[in-house]
């Protein structure tokens, strides 16, 4: 069974930073590309970034300058360090993997960056 658990989400001040983590169980990450997705209320869900097997990042236009995607296969974990938080970055924070047709999803975790 496959397991993806977020963890580091929280409140702070615009400007100020956090570090995702995605905890994954049940999958084989050094095969599968991992992602971080968000949703803010009343928005649909959005890519934030991506970072294949092989470690090449990919960002949104909103994230990039500002985020930074990384992957610890040892230790079966994805990362995002925020920097520089905006309030428009509040919302619920979701981990994703995805591997041939199989994809994945966390259960979600608050960021929510107070002006």
């Amino acid at each position: 069974q496959v397991q993806l658990v977020e963890s580091g989400g929280g409140l702070v001040q615009a400007g100020g930073s956090l570090r995702l983590s995605c905890a994954a169980s049940g999958i084989a990450m050094s095969l599968t590309t991992m992602g971080w997705y968000r949703q803010a209320p009343g928005k649909q869900r959005e890519l934030v970034a991506t970072i294949s097997s092989g470690g090449s990042p990919n960002y949104a236009d909103s994230a990039k300058g500002r985020f930074t995607i990384s992957r610890d296969n040892a230790k079966n974990t994805v990362y995002l360090q925020m920097n520089n938080l905006k309030s428009e970055d509040t919302a619920v924070y979701y981990c994703n993997a995805k591997r041939l047709l199989q994809i994945f999803w966390g259960q979600g975790i608050q960021v929510t960056v107070s002006s």
